[in-house]
């Protein structure tokens, strides 16, 4: 029996700059640690000798585990992955200024994609997405509504 969804897990390469963008940027606070080397978490996540440093962080009763890998590094680049790539393809925050809250994450190392930017003037919203410091696709959402309501902004 599943009793309940613990974290959402997130290789960065950077730990440092990853715990700014996600607590300075979108308000995140740090709320555990845990550093690991070898058995049993290289049995566990399938890579030999692992050194792991994990931070999880909370908002809004979800839990993100940022995990840095000293060894054996951080595979892939910071180009963003299609968003019809099998697996998790983004975090999505509604934003009070979108255009202030791209520029808030920009400065802390985060990319705005300008080319994904939409409007719905019938909905009034619009939405954006930014990359995080390692590509992982973050979409801000500004407009009326209930983002739990369902159908997050309408504007897709």
């Amino acid at each position: 029996m599943i009793l309940r969804l613990s974290h959402l897990g997130l290789c960065v390469a950077d730990l440092e700059r990853s715990l700014r963008f996600y607590c300075e940027g979108l308000g995140f606070r740090e709320v555990g640690a845990l550093d690991l080397e070898g058995e049993p978490t290289a049995t566990l996540l399938e890579l030999p000798g692992v050194a792991l440093r994990a931070r999880w962080l909370a908002r809004d009763g979800t839990r993100l585990e940022l995990l840095h890998y000293p060894r054996p590094g951080a595979t892939g680049g910071p180009d963003p992955r299609p968003m019809n790539a099998r697996g998790f393809t983004h975090l999505s925050f509604r934003v009070a200024d979108l255009d202030a809250a791209a520029a808030r994450l920009e400065s802390l190392g985060g990319r705005p994609l300008p080319h994904t930017r939409i409007a719905n003037p019938r909905l009034g919203a619009r939405a954006l997405f930014v990359l995080d410091p390692d590509g992982a696709r973050v979409e801000l959402v500004e407009g009326p509504g209930d983002s739990e309501a369902g159908a997050e902004s309408g504007t897709r």
